[in-house]
């Protein structure tokens, strides 16, 4: 099982739909995909429609432990996509890891309980430093931050996430080493020159920078993203080929590029999933 965390010190900068888009893509690949929402406010938790839902969340995981996976697995509208709930809503768990012995490391240790139902793990993180963002890079084997093509957002990337990594470094002398970080700017107007500068600038700014590699597939800000949120479905299903006139890839495009990036071990069954097809149906919706 792989572990890839989507991160960032900023809130809005897209994490949420990084995740449950990623995940949706891939499990209509044949992957099997387990979300896990660590954000107090449960947007993910929220953004696909719920086939069944377990009686526990991520509240009984990190703080009782919890380790009877039918208690915690809820499964979503979508084959092979399942979630771990948000339950967390007057934000305890960050109190209880601040003060437990093994409090960043604990998510980490518990992971084995899902190794053996899925291939693939993605995290939802808050945006705001704390003992949760920091426990989830420590679990992860890949973390993710979107960056928005603004300066504002570079710098605060430089300023919170980038020291989120620095600060848990020391971590090596346990065993247990930071993991690569990627960078994926998020939102890309097509047609504004100054954001292409920006994204010009973020891959300089960052080229020299250790253990971090900015992605060549960037997000475009297309409306079939926020579609997709209102429709509760991952966006490679809502828009699967490329409008008349626009010079922006589809979604579904999109998708399969970010996650052949960030998945290369699963390309070639990322590469089979057909446009407009998911787990052997068509889907109609243009």
């Amino acid at each position: 099982m792989q572990v890839l965390s989507i991160i960032s010190t900023k809130g809005g900068v897209g994490k949420t739909t990084t995740a449950a888009n990623l995940g949706g893509f891939a499990a209509d690949a044949g992957l099997r995909v387990l979300l896990l929402d660590l954000d107090v406010q449960p947007t993910l938790s929220s953004y696909f429609e719920l086939k069944e839902r377990a009686p526990a969340g991520i509240y009984e995981l990190l703080a009782f432990n919890e380790q009877d996976v039918s208690r915690l697995i809820s499964q979503t509208s979508i084959p092979g996509l399942d979630l771990v709930l948000s339950n967390d809503d007057k934000g305890q768990l960050n109190t209880l890891l601040l003060h437990a012995p093994d409090g960043r490391l604990r998510l980490r240790n518990l992971l084995p309980i899902f190794r053996a139902h899925y291939d693939l793990l993605l995290i939802d993180t808050q945006g705001a430093r704390s003992v949760l963002l920091e426990m989830a890079v420590l679990a992860s084997d890949l973390a993710v931050s979107p960056v928005t093509p603004e300066i504002l957002a570079a710098r605060e990337f430089r300023r919170g996430t980038l020291q989120l990594m620095q600060d848990i470094a020391p971590y090596h002398r346990l065993g247990i080493e930071a993991p690569p970080l990627r960078l994926l700017i998020n939102r890309v107007h097509a047609v504004s020159s100054n954001a292409r500068l920006i994204q010009q600038a973020l891959h300089d700014l960052f080229h020299s920078e250790p253990g971090i590699v900015v992605l060549d597939t960037s997000i475009p800000a297309i409306e079939a993203y926020p579609r997709a949120s209102t429709l509760a479905m991952p966006v490679h299903r809502v828009e699967y080929r490329r409008p008349t006139g626009r010079v922006t890839p589809a979604a579904f495009d999109t998708m399969r590029a970010l996650a052949s990036e960030l998945l290369p071990a699963w390309k070639p069954a990322f590469l089979r999933l057909q446009a407009g097809q998911h787990r052997g149906h068509r889907h109609e919706t243009d």
